[in-house]
C-alpha cells in the first residue's frame, strides 16, 4: 500500500493519478472483479479472481471465460444483454475453478461505459456464497414452499367432493415436489387401488394390486409415515404405477383418516433422486391429505344423512313440517301438501295452517275443507325450531262417528221390536184366558214377525262384520240369474200395495258367473231400498241386459233419490245421509256395504245413480259365464 500511494504521490497529472488510485482499489479489492469486452472476452481479472478461481490474469486476459459452465452460457450472455441498457443484476450461480471444482456464488452485473455513456463492456463482482447465505436461501425457499403448502392446503380443503380432493392432492404434488408424476392410491383392506393420478395414463385408474407385497405395505411394517426405494435396488416392473418411462425413484408417505392409515401419497421421478426438503414436504402434504379427505368424507357422510333423511320425509304418508324459530314454516313434505291441499310455497316463510299443541302434545283439529288431523309438535334442542308431524285421521273420525251412530240406530231397531215382542208375550202370559183364538193367534203372529225382523237384523249384522274382515262365504259358479231375478220380483211385488214391482229380463239371459246366494241377498237389498226410500210409492224396475262380457242388472225407483257426493259414501259401512228424509227411514248403514262386499267377492262391481226424473238407479255387473 506505501508503494503505490508514493506512486500516486509522484503522479503531476491529476487524471493519472485518478487512473492509479482506481486500478489500486481494484487490485486491493477482498471481491473478484472481471471485466468483459463487447465481443465477451476478459478485460480485467483482479488478483482476488486468481485467488477465487485459480487462474492467472495472464492466462484469461482477451480470452472467453473458463469458469462459465457451458449449461450456464446461456444464463451469463441473457444477464450482459438485460443490463447493456443501464442497471445492475444481482443473482446466484455456479462458477468452475481451475481444478475443476465448483462455487456456489453470488454475481453482482453492472454496464461498462465510456465517457460519452457507450456501452464498452461489462463488470462482474463476484462472491463466494458463505455458510449463512446457504442459510438463508435455503429459508428463503422454505418460507416460499411452506406459504405455497399453505395454499395448497386450504385449496384442497376447500373442496367437497372426494374425487375432486384425491386429484387436486395428486397435482398439488406434482407442484411442490417437482415429481414426474403422482397420485394417491387407497388402502382397501388386503389390496391397493389406485384412486388418484398425475402424470400417468389414464388407464391406470381403478388397478388393483396385493397390499403385502407392495411398497405401501413394506412402509406400514417399518412404522415410519415416509420412505424412498430407487430402481438401483430393483425394477419396479411389479408395481401399478411402473407406467412412467425410466422411472427412479419412489417417495411414498402415508395420510391417515380416523386414526388408521387411509392410503399413501406417492411421487414418482426419472432422472433424480430426492433431498430431505422433498421428503419433508411429501410427508406434510400427506398430514394434510388426510386432513382434506376426512373433512371430505365427513362432508360426503353428511350429505349422505340427508339425503336419508330427506328420502324419508319425502316417502313420509304424514305430513312433516320444520318451523323455524318464530314458527314459520321452513320445510313441508309433499304428504303435507297432499293432506292440507297446500303447497310448500303457499305455506313457506307463514305459519302452519292449523293451531300447534305445545311441545310433546296432541291435538285433533278440522280444517275448513272437513279434513281432521291429527298433530303431534316435537321441539328441536333448544334453538326454538319445531318439528310438527301430522296425519289425516278424517277417515278414523267419520267411522268413530257412524260407531257411535251405528251404536244408537241399532239400539233403536233393536228396540221396537223387542219391545213389541215383550208386550205381546206378556199380554199372553197375563190374559191368556181372557183372549179370544183370534186375539191369541195375532199376538203369537206378531211375535213371529218381530222375532223374524230380529232375526234378520242380527244376520245382517253378521254378513257385515264378515264382510269387514274379508270372510264372505262365496262359491263362484255359472247360475241362472233371470230366474233368480224373477223369484225376486214376485216376492217382493206381494209385499206392498203401493209400489209396482216389474221386470225387464230379456229370454235368453246368459248365465252369469257368480254365487246365487251372495246375489240374491244383494238383489234383496236392493229392492229393500228402492221399496224403503220411495214412501209415497211407485214403480221398481228390475231390468237385466247382457253386454259382453258382462251382465248388467239395473234396480230403479220413484223415490226420494241420493243427496249430490253421496253416490260413493252410501256404501261406506254404517254410513247414512245426513240430510233430507233419508234418516227417518231407519236401518243401521250396512246393507249397501255388505251389497259392494258381495259384488267384489263375485268379482263383479255395484254403483248409484241418480235418475234424470227422480230416483235412484243401482247398477250390477256380473261376469257372464263361460261357455263350458
Amino acid at each position: 500500500m506505501k508503494n503505490v500511494v508514493a506512486e500516486h504521490a509522484g503522479l503531476a497529472d491529476p487524471r493519472d493519478r485518478v487512473d492509479a488510485t482506481a486500478r489500486a482499489v481494484i487490485e486491493s479489492a477482498a471481491d473478484a472483479i472481471v471485466a468483459f469486452g463487447t465481443d465477451r472476452t476478459v478485460l480485467l481479472w483482479n488478483p482476488a479472481a486468481e485467488r477465487m478461481f485459480g487462474w492467472s490474469a495472464t492466462e484469461v486476459i482477451g480470452l472467453k471465460p473458463p469458469t462459465i459452465p457451458e449449461e450456464l452460457s446461456a444464463e451469463h450472455n441473457a444477464v450482459l444483454e438485460r443490463v447493456r441498457g443501464g442497471g445492475q443484476i444481482s443473482f446466484a450461480t455456479r462458477r468452475i475453478r481451475k481444478d475443476g471444482s465448483v462455487l456456489d456464488v453470488r454475481i453482482d452485473t453492472s454496464a461498462l461505459t465510456n465517457s460519452s455513456g457507450g456501452v464498452i463492456g461489462w463488470v462482474n463482482i463476484c462472491h463466494q456464497t458463505g455458510e449463512d447465505d446457504v442459510a438463508r436461501h435455503y429459508m428463503a425457499e422454505r418460507a416460499r414452499v411452506v406459504r405455497r403448502l399453505g395454499d395448497v392446503v386450504a385449496d384442497m380443503s376447500g373442496q367437497r367432493d372426494l374425487e375432486s380432493v384425491l386429484d387436486r392432492i395428486a397435482a398439488s404434488l406434482r407442484e411442490l415436489t417437482g415429481a414426474d408424476a403422482g397420485g394417491f392410491v387407497l388402502i382397501e383392506e388386503d389390496r391397493l387401488r389406485l384412486v388418484s393420478t398425475a402424470g400417468l395414463p389414464a388407464r391406470l385408474r381403478g388397478r388393483v394390486a396385493s397390499l403385502s407385497n407392495s411398497l405401501v405395505g413394506e412402509l406400514l411394517r417399518s412404522g415410519k409415515t415416509v420412505m424412498m426405494a430407487t430402481g438401483e435396488s430393483g425394477g419396479f416392473d411389479d408395481l401399478i404405477w411402473s407406467a412412467l418411462p425410466g422411472l427412479h425413484t419412489i417417495a411414498l408417505s402415508l395420510s391417515h383418516v380416523g386414526g388408521r392409515p387411509y392410503g399413501a401419497l406417492y411421487a414418482l421421478y426419472n432422472r433424480r433422486t430426492l433431498s430431505h426438503v422433498e421428503l419433508e414436504l411429501l410427508e406434510l402434504l400427506a398430514g394434510h391429505a388426510g386432513v382434506a379427505l376426512t373433512n371430505a368424507m365427513a362432508f360426503e357422510e353428511v350429505v349422505r344423512q340427508r339425503a336419508h333423511e330427506r328420502a324419508v320425509i319425502d316417502g313420509s304418508a304424514d305430513g312433516i313440517a320444520v318451523l323455524d324459530e318464530q314458527g314459520n314454516v321452513k320445510q313441508w313434505n309433499p304428504a303435507a301438501h297432499r293432506i292440507t291441499g297446500m303447497p310448500a310455497s303457499e305455506v313457506m316463510g307463514a305459519p302452519p295452517p292449523f293451531p300447534l299443541p305445545e311441545p310433546g302434545e296432541r291435538r285433533t283439529h278440522k280444517l275448513t275443507s272437513g279434513r281432521w288431523l291429527d298433530v303431534l309438535c316435537t321441539a328441536l334442542g333448544g334453538g326454538g325450531e319445531r318439528v310438527v308431524d301430522f296425519r289425516d285421521v278424517t277417515a278414523a273420525k267419520e267411522l268413530e262417528e257412524a260407531k257411535d251412530l251405528f251404536l244408537a240406530t241399532t239400539s233403536h231397531e233393536l228396540r221396537t221390536p223387542i219391545t213389541v215382542v215383550q208386550g205381546f208375550a206378556s199380554t199372553l202370559a197375563s190374559r191368556w184366558d181372557q183372549l179370544s183364538d183370534a186375539d191369541r193367534r195375532s199376538a203369537v203372529r206378531t211375535i213371529a214377525e218381530r222375532a223374524g225382523s230380529l232375526g234378520r237384523l242380527v244376520e245382517q249384522l253378521l254378513l257385515g262384520a264378515r264382510a269387514g274382515a274379508d270372510q264372505l262365504p262365496v262359491d263362484n259358479g255359472p247360475f241362472d240369474l233371470a230366474a233368480l231375478l224373477r223369484a225376486a220380483v214376485i216376492s217382493f211385488d206381494a209385499l206392498s200395495d203401493k209400489h209396482e214391482v216389474v221386470a225387464d229380463i230379456p229370454a235368453g239371459l246368459p248365465p252369469a258367473h257368480g254365487d246365487p246366494m251372495a246375489t240374491d241377498i244383494i238383489v234383496g237389498q236392493l229392492l229393500e231400498n228402492a221399496v224403503k226410500y220411495s214412501p209415497a210409492g211407485g214403480k221398481v224396475t228390475v231390468k237385466a241386459r247382457s253386454t259382453d262380457p258382462t251382465i248388467e242388472v239395473e234396480v230403479a225407483d220413484e223415490g226420494i233419490g241420493i243427496n249430490p257426493g253421496d253416490h260413493e259414501r252410501i256404501f261406506e259401512r254404517f254410513y247414512q245421509g245426513e240430510t233430507g228424509d233419508r234418516r227417518r227411514f231407519g236401518g243401521v248403514g250396512i246393507g249397501l256395504y255388505i251389497v259392494r262386499r258381495l259384488a267384489v267377492a263375485q268379482e263383479g262391481t255395484v254403483v248409484a245413480q241418480s235418475r234424470p226424473a227422480g230416483g235412484t238407479a243401482m247398477r250390477l255387473s256380473l261376469r257372464r259365464a263361460t261357455a263350458s
